[in-house]
């Protein structure tokens, strides 16, 4: 479930990560890509991680809290759950805005 990005833009198809959202900001998952994302878990690990979080394709995601200073870690709803991440590993996820 890669959303690699596109040639033309260098842009993911999905348009943003989720570690881009703001408090408050809503989106609709399209994608987990772990490449470009600087951690210490093997590869493959984040995007299995964040699949078993509930970070599906289609899944909707809210922007609920940002820690104070420097607005990380986040915590966000994905779907009826609640989860913290750091935005390191938020941008692993691609979203679009929420239909």
């Amino acid at each position: 479930m890669s959303g690699h990005p596109t040639p033309e833009t260098g842009q993911s198809p999905g348009g943003r990560h989720l570690g881009e959202l703001k408090k408050g900001e809503r989106a609709r998952v399209t994608g987990v890509d772990e490449r470009g994302v600087v951690t210490t878990l093997p590869e493959g690990e984040l995007e299995r991680r964040m699949i078993e979080m509930g970070l599906v394709e289609g899944s909707h995601v809210e922007v609920l809290h940002e820690a104070f200073p420097g607005r990380d870690p986040i915590a966000i709803r994905v779907n009826e759950h609640t989860l913290a991440l750091r935005r390191a590993e938020a941008r692993a996820v691609l979203v679009a805005p929420a239909t």
